[in-house]
């Protein structure tokens, strides 16, 4: 990634993530800013929506078991934050988070049932993060992980904002042929602005993938869905966020085991 570099063991359910010491164009964001971001996600409630995150500080590794390619990452992208110590490479601080499958991989070549049910709980993560005041902020597929049991989490946390932070807007038309084939908005931007009806293009390319997420949370691509989630949340309403799935309700009348 453009922030972290993450690395992990073939024996071992998690993964370790390093921040950059400088990072790649178009993030503007400072390794302060990340680090506020992730305390963020430790003290509020994650909807079960974003992955459990563990600091830790000066933490060796066997350097036997580092790949030369993945040390020589290291110590050129994060150089601040690796230092040798004769059979031990000590990492001065990093992430663990649970590993889970990239969404955009779990995407590829998938089946139809195997495609509506990444996309249903794709936008049912945004759902539920918006339920609770998140904004996840960079919606690509590749930042969201599927946990062995299907669901969906959030994990790159560097871009999340809280939700009253920013303006939702809708899309402005062009006046004429000029603004189409300008190389500038032909309209003012705030850094806080945000166009939900452009994500489609930006987020999936032509195909099912778009198609899915248009016919299952297409509300999530208009502004105003995001504006009346603000207003509830000025209103003091807390959202419903269910830690399962709505088939996995019960139905009914519960009944006396006989």
């Amino acid at each position: 990634g453009l922030v972290m570099v993450v690395f992990t063991l073939p024996s071992f359910p998690c993964v370790f993530k390093l921040m950059r010491d400088t990072f790649g164009a178009p993030k503007q964001s400072t390794q302060t800013e990340v680090r506020r971001r992730y305390q963020l996600v430790k003290h509020h409630d994650r909807a079960g929506r974003m992955a459990d995150t563990l600091e830790f500080s000066d933490v060796a590794f066997p350097l036997e078991r580092f790949d030369p390619a993945l040390l020589a990452e290291l110590e050129r992208s994060c150089a601040s934050l690796i230092e040798r110590d004769g059979a031990r490479v000590i990492v001065k601080h990093l992430y663990i988070e649970a590993r889970t499958t990239p969404l955009d991989i779990y995407l590829r070549g998938a089946d139809e049932a195997r495609m509506r049910h990444g996309i249903r709980e794709y936008g049912r993560a945004i759902r539920e993060l918006a339920a609770v005041g998140i904004f996840p902020g960079d919606l690509f597929t590749k930042n969201f992980g599927v946990t062995r049991t299907g669901r969906v989490l959030f994990y790159d946390y560097d871009e999340i904002a809280l939700l009253p932070e920013l303006t939702f807007r809708d899309a402005v038309s062009a006046r004429d042929d000029l603004d189409e084939l300008s190389a500038e908005p032909w309209f003012s931007v705030g850094p806080n602005d945000v166009f939900p009806s452009e994500w489609p293009t930006f987020l999936f390319a032509p195909g099912r993938e778009r198609q899915l997420f248009l016919e299952l949370h297409g509300e999530l691509t208009t502004a105003a869905w995001w504006r009346a989630r603000q207003a509830q949340m000025q209103r003091g309403e807390v959202g419903e966020v269910s830690p399962y799935p709505d088939e996995a309700r019960l139905s009914g009348r519960a009944t006396p085991a006989t």
